[in-house]
């Protein structure tokens, strides 16, 4: 087969303990999937889950530096539970769902929280806000094997140093299978799916120079500079 011009490199993710990479499909993500952060973008009751995308070249594998992202001045960080799919399917049942997960990272969904609100105030699509370069920072994945399915442990980031965001895994409004088996109804999942299952409260600002630091309990850690 010939192309146009030569074709880009597929997206992969480090895993841990391995060799072998984890080939990126599709990323989704999570919005308001824990209460506290739901109550401070304004939310006050627990609502069905809903989407949005990244595309896959956004992430940025291992972390590192990171290029601060033109045409905003409100830059957030929002540190999550992903979830990396080894298998797939549609309409995918709670009960089936866990196995369908090939393992866990941490990411950082930065958001340009400017433009997704003047996007959401004139009700058009949230894509520049969220799915800018860059904008999906992620950790190593840890399998399964190693991770088991963590439901509790502390989601937590810090900047420069200071302690932004220190939330539970056990305060997620709807739990990893619930998230699967529900976007599984609107999309076929696949292997190479990664889902950021939404962030618990305490976003806030950050600028150039900025480092974060963030992890999950039980998975793993992940650091940014800003740059």
């Amino acid at each position: 087969m010939s192309y146009v011009f030569p074709p880009a490199a597929p997206v992969s993710v480090p895993v841990a303990g391995s060799a072998a990479r984890f080939p990126v499909r599709r990323v989704y993500c999570v919005g308001r999937n824990y209460a506290d952060h739901a109550a401070e973008m304004g939310a006050d009751t627990r609502e069905p889950p809903f989407f949005f995308s990244k595309p896959a070249d956004a992430l940025v594998p291992g972390g590192g530096d990171v290029a601060y992202p033109p045409a905003t001045a409100n830059l957030q960080h929002e540190v999550e539970l992903v979830v990396a799919l080894g298998r797939g399917g549609a309409n995918i049942p709670p009960a089936a769902a866990l196995d369908c997960v090939f393992g866990y990272a941490v990411g950082f969904d930065l958001t340009r929280r400017d433009l997704q609100s003047r996007a959401k105030d004139k009700g058009h699509p949230w894509d520049m806000g969220k799915g800018f370069d860059q904008g999906g920072p992620i950790g190593a994945i840890v399998p399964v094997a190693s991770s088991g399915h963590p439901a509790r442990g502390a989601v937590w980031l810090k900047v420069n140093g200071e302690l932004r965001q220190n939330g539970d895994l056990a305060q997620m409004s709807w739990k990893v299978a619930e998230v699967i088996a529900n976007l599984s109804q609107y999309v076929e999942l696949a292997p190479g799916d990664l889902i950021f299952t939404g962030t618990p409260a305490g976003v806030s600002t950050v600028q150039r120079g900025d480092v974060l630091e963030g992890g999950v309990d039980g998975v793993g850690e992940l650091k940014i500079r800003l740059v």
